[in-house]
């Protein structure tokens, strides 16, 4: 275990790739045990990415990067600006309102950050935002894209604990909303503060009918996870099977409904999705050794034991376990946290008597909340680099959104039938 832990920590330090970080890793345990050998390493390797349910990542993540270049996203955004143009912060409040409309598009906060960032970035600068609130408020609303389905993260936690991804898709979605109002709330109180962008005064007020106009043009992304909701529900396909079927809703929305696919934008959204999907499946599969080999010294019964003998109480438990994969999520992929960590808290949760749900839409918010945390954060690095931001800058202006972000999580501890509601009343207790 010593040597499975140096290698991990030690390549991390370095910058090391995460994939080799943990693969490598894995296979020197695997070297180095006098009871395991090289053929287990391999097989375990080839059997991550055996799983039929699986097949949704890849599909879900095309179909966001479809959505991206049909015209999906333009007339979200359209509606996002109708909707917070007299509000305080109007221009930042877009970010919070279409983070939370593309959760059901896109299912990844880094992609939704750069996107949103490349998009807002440059007008918020010309209005006054400094670049760190603007890189802030981007990054931290896109972690919506976290819970509203088809969250990877759910997806994810779904496949490795076994958990219906079906209830994980429906139990998301208070959570979103809820967190949105949060971080609107956040934007306006700190853009008072700023006096960033304050409410047009010859903006006029929204209408029933300018409002409906836009709800027509953009009705079709907001059914989406709609659709994916009840079709899993009522059978008509399976959580692997609703991937495949938004693949083709994007095609058929963007080619024949908004006409904005093009032969040229399918190419640009393939090439990506290969990008991204060959990133995230070979982290998947160096997963496999590096799983393996902490089952195999008894890690997850070594941290169950010690959380347990602090205390037995459900929401203690919860809370340490989330203060937990706060921390690893600043400095490991949020893809892995979940390969690697679900498996050792599930049980725990079940064992505390806590429903598996309610905890997985807590551990996908928190753990997706790392790639926006220093020192490695992905996004944040992403949003960054888009308007040459000083992460320290970007640092100082996320901590009320960050704030924002627990204390949501805290009330959610508490009163899981906020998570659950939905999953009870789509699916039955």
């Amino acid at each position: 275990m010593t040597l499975l832990l140096i290698c991990f920590v030690v390549f991390l330090v370095i910058g090391m790739p995460i994939a080799f970080v943990i693969g490598i890793a894995g296979f020197a345990y695997f070297f180095s045990s006098p009871y395991l050998n090289f053929q287990t390493a391999t097989q375990m390797i080839v059997s991550q990415s055996q799983s039929f349910a699986f097949l949704a990542v890849p599909f879900f993540i095309f179909a966001g990067n479809l959505m991206n270049v049909s015209g999906i996203t333009q007339r979200l955004l359209s509606l996002a600006r109708l909707v917070t143009r007299r509000m305080y912060g109007g221009t930042a409040q877009i970010s919070v309102v279409m983070s939370t409309l593309m959760g059901g598009v896109s299912g990844s906060a880094t992609a939704d950050a750069a996107m949103e960032t490349r998009i807002l970035g440059p007008e918020m600068m010309r209005i006054g935002y400094s670049k760190g609130y603007i890189c802030a408020v981007n990054c931290v609303t896109a972690l919506i894209t976290a819970t509203i389905p088809p969250s990877l993260g759910l997806i994810i936690f779904g496949f490795v604990g076994e958990v219906s991804i079906g209830r994980l898709f429906a139990a998301g979605l208070i959570p979103g909303i809820l967190m949105m109002f949060f971080l609107m709330a956040t934007t306006t109180i700190t853009s008072r503060i700023k006096k960033y962008d304050p409410p047009r005064k010859d903006a006029p007020p929204l209408s029933f009918e300018e409002l409906g106009e836009n709800l027509k043009e953009s009705i079709w992304a907001l059914l989406f996870p709609v659709i994916l909701i009840v079709g899993i529900r009522f059978g008509v396909f399976t959580p692997s099977e609703s991937g495949a079927f938004a693949v083709i809703y994007a095609i058929l929305v963007g080619k024949f409904i908004y006409k904005e696919l093009t032969w040229q934008n399918f190419k640009e959204a393939l090439i990506t999705t290969l990008k991204d999907n060959g990133a995230i499946m070979l982290i998947i599969a160096m997963s496999g050794p590096f799983s393996y080999a902490l089952t195999w010294v008894k890690l997850p019964v070594t941290l169950s034991q010690m959380i347990f003998g602090i205390t037995t109480n459900p929401q203690a438990l919860v809370l340490i376990m989330l203060g937990f994969l706060f921390i690893t999520g600043m400095f490991v992929d949020s893809n892995v946290n979940f390969l690697l960590l679900t498996p050792i808290f599930l049980p725990m949760v079940k064992e505390a008597g806590i429903d598996p749900v309610h905890f997985g839409v807590l551990m996908a918010t928190i753990v997706t909340l790392g790639v926006m945390t220093p020192p490695i954060g992905s996004a944040l690095y992403t949003v960054c680099g888009i308007i040459n931001c000083p992460p320290e800058e970007y640092t100082k202006a996320s901590l009320p959104f960050m704030f924002a972000v627990l204390l949501e999580l805290a009330i959610l501890v508490f009163l899981p039938d906020l998570v659950l509601w939905i999953p009870n009343m789509v699916f039955g207790s």
